[in-house]
């Protein structure tokens, strides 16, 4: 597979080479379709991304636009390291570049923001099914642990950017789409602009029956980011949402269940009640918001200051029991940045900052009658902060030899009481040891077109309040937080106007004290530190024009995208109820995953896209016994993107989803109790579409 796709991958790029050099002179660019730099904004500043010395995915306005609005996943699954699932509508899983193993359900291990505020809390639990795609402009992900700058993490961080950074003339739009499975989908934007002034409010709204049974998603959404500039180039922002979001949750099948009826829910067994009786589900209603001050003090001095918080409510009635959870957070963010004088031989920029954060969080369990609220079983009172103060320093030697060093070190606590049963008075406190976590990266621009780049990190991820007391309703003060060490190369390639651009590296992560989930026979979840990790690992991402986008003939337009992940992750020293699993692949990791893509542009503004992926089998358990199959998927989408008068403009789409009609299952249980590791994914299925601007 792998010898397979680096040759297919060379031929393309070696294909588009040889058809961009024979295009006829006579035939005219499309003007307006002019290729731009990519660039990033994740290292505090704009910056072009073949330049950055790190590994990058980016998801821009029009990468979103061609996959479905629906859900992340599709889209978030094209970069390579990276893997999304979605168990059931509404529930999702995130991991970079490692397990699912922390992530029961939700998102672990990853720092994700939204604009310049934290969207994980200050218990590390992020709310990201809370977000409607179609209200998000775009999308950077900075891979493998990077804490210098963005406090604990062991995975990466996810920077949501909600709107454009750059100021657009107003503009009103409408969008709904509708499918297979009772899909719909409606959303609507106003984007005004006055004076100063930029307001954009979005709205959104989403249901969807779903394939299984008990498996209907239901989320309210409406977003607003006003931004006001003052002064010389200095800014105000106004960011908000509220987000009320409920799923089902039909529960894991074993094999015998999977196989005669992928559409059911977990039964009842002789001990225990079905997912429909028990009326398993979540609910998640979050408002979320904040302030932002970007400021240009100087020529030379700029400041960026956020305050922000978060309200959630959150019920999960399970087979076992009903969770309930009101979490409150607030905090504070902000950064200097210190720009050197410019000249041929040196240009440096110096950072200093600090981030603050507390989550207070009232988490109660009740017995679970067929969803309604029962006796108590454990009602906990979990308080925790975080904080961290960080430092960059980097610089540019004569326009080749970008150098970067990064640093911060990180405060965590956390404080409980239990209310029920033991009924204690006073609050106990588990502080732990401050942590240091050191960044060195360098790229080196051995030709205008090739740069070479290496880079050193620490990673550190503290137990979430989700892992510190989790489902078995017991507080776990031993449990301790994860580290290790990432090294890593990477090149990046692209011919003269970035038409092509490959990127590939190659990682190796050593991961101590891992933070795994297991299981009791009740079903109820428990975290453990268990041994280590090493992760080798391999990923490529080729895109390129392989006709360049033109304004004449029948095909105006081919690009073409590759990603390419291979992951030899392993346990190391791994150890559980005295079964040694050391040596064992990591749970829920494919071997190999690979998404291609062709996107076509027509006449009259028609396109056509299609896209591939091939995911290899997944191991489910820690002992290897049993692997969810591997699948292959086909996605496509067509749409006409036309002008009704000066600016009115309509399009209209259609795709589908799995067109090969393949049983698979995105998003597994793992470790589950009684084999009950599959989640099916639907089947072939359809959508169709409009947007209207004007």
């Amino acid at each position: 597979m792998i010898i397979k796709s680096t040759l297919f991958a060379a031929f393309l790029v070696l294909f588009a080479l040889q058809a961009t050099a024979q295009q006829p002179d006579a035939v005219k660019t499309d003007s307006t379709q002019r290729l731009r730099p990519v660039t990033v904004r994740g290292y505090l500043s704009e910056q072009q991304m073949l330049q950055v010395p790190a590994s990058v995915g980016v998801l821009n306005s029009a990468q979103l636009t061609l996959q479905s609005n629906n859900s992340m996943v599709s889209a978030m699954n094209t970069l390579p390291g990276v893997r999304m699932e979605e168990r059931t509508p509404g529930s999702y899983r995130l991991s970079i570049r490692g397990s699912l193993l922390r992530s029961p359900f939700g998102v672990r291990n990853v720092k994700i923001y939204f604009d310049e505020i934290p969207l994980t809390d200050a218990g590390g639990n992020t709310y990201l099914n809370a977000l409607d795609v179609s209200s998000l402009h775009s999308i950077e992900v900075l891979k493998g642990p990077d804490g210098s700058l963005f406090g604990a993490n062991s995975g990466g961080v996810v920077l949501i950017n909600p709107v454009s950074r750059l100021r657009d003339s107003s503009v009103v739009s409408v969008g709904f789409n509708a499918g297979s499975y009772g899909l719909i989908h409606q959303n609507a934007a106003v984007h005004q602009q006055w004076g100063k002034n930029d307001l954009n409010v979005s709205q959104g709204y989403q249901s969807y029956d779903g394939y299984r049974d008990h498996s209907y998603m239901q989320r309210h959404y409406l977003q607003m980011v006003n931004r006001y500039h003052y002064g010389k180039s200095n800014q105000l922002k106004l960011i908000g949402f509220y987000s009320d979001l409920q799923y089902q949750t039909p529960g894991g099948l074993n094999l015998a269940q999977l196989q005669a009826n992928p559409r059911a829910s977990r039964p009842a067994t002789a001990t225990l009640p079905g997912a429909i009786e028990q009326h398993i589900g979540i609910s998640t209603k979050m408002l979320f918001g904040g302030v932002v001050n970007e400021a240009r003090l100087s020529n030379r001095v700029r400041n960026v200051a956020t305050v922000f918080g978060s309200h959630v409510n959150f019920e999960n009635p399970f087979i076992t029991n009903y969770e309930q959870r009101n979490e409150g957070t607030y905090g504070a963010r902000t950064y200097f940045e210190l720009s050197g004088l410019a000249a041929a031989s040196l240009d440096w920029k110096l950072n200093l900052g600090a981030e603050w954060q507390q989550t207070n969080a009232d988490i109660n369990n009740y017995d679970n009658l067929a969803g309604v609220t029962g006796n108590p079983q454990s009602l906990d009172v979990v308080n925790t902060n975080q904080h961290f103060v960080f430092t960059r320093y980097a610089a540019t030697l004569y326009r080749r030899l970008n150098i970067e060093a990064a640093l911060s070190l990180n405060y965590y606590q956390y404080k409980f009481r239990n209310a029920y049963p033991l009924n204690q008075a006073g609050l106990s406190t588990r502080n732990f040891k401050p942590q240091l976590m050191p960044r060195v990266a360098l790229s080196y621009e051995i030709t205008n077109n090739f740069i070479w780049r290496a880079s050193v990190s620490r990673g550190y991820s503290t137990p979430t309040i989700a892992e510190v007391r989790p489902s078995n309703n017991l507080i776990n003060t031993d449990l301790q937080p994860e580290t290790g060490w990432n090294y890593e190369t990477g090149l990046r390639l692209r011919n003269r106007d970035e038409s092509l651009m490959l990127d590939a590296s190659v990682f190796y992560y050593r991961l101590n004290n891992t933070i795994v989930n297991q299981r009791l026979a009740n079903e109820t979840d428990y975290f453990v530190n268990a041994g280590g990790t090493k992760q080798l690992g391999f990923e490529l991402n080729f895109t390129g024009w392989i006709m360049r986008p033109v304004n004449s003939g029948t095909i105006r337009g081919i690009q073409f995208n590759e990603a390419f992940t291979y992951n030899r992750f392993n346990f190391r020293s791994y150890s559980i109820n005295n079964t040694d699993y050391s040596g064992n692949r990591l749970t829920g990791v494919p071997r190999q995953v690979v998404v291609s893509s062709l996107q076509f542009r027509l006449p009259q503004a028609v396109y056509l896209f299609v896209q591939h992926n091939y995911t290899a089998r997944i191991p489910v358990n820690d002992a290897n016994s049993v692997y969810a199959g591997s699948y292959h998927l086909l996605q496509a989408k067509a749409g006409w993107q036309f002008g009704i008068g000066a600016k009115t403009r309509l399009n209209i789409y259609a795709g589908a989803d799995n067109l090969l009609n393949k049983n698979y299952s995105l998003g597994n249980d793992l470790n589950a109790v009684g084999n009950r590791y599959y989640n099916p994914a639907s089947l072939r299925n359809y959508y169709a579409g409009m947007s209207i601007g004007f």
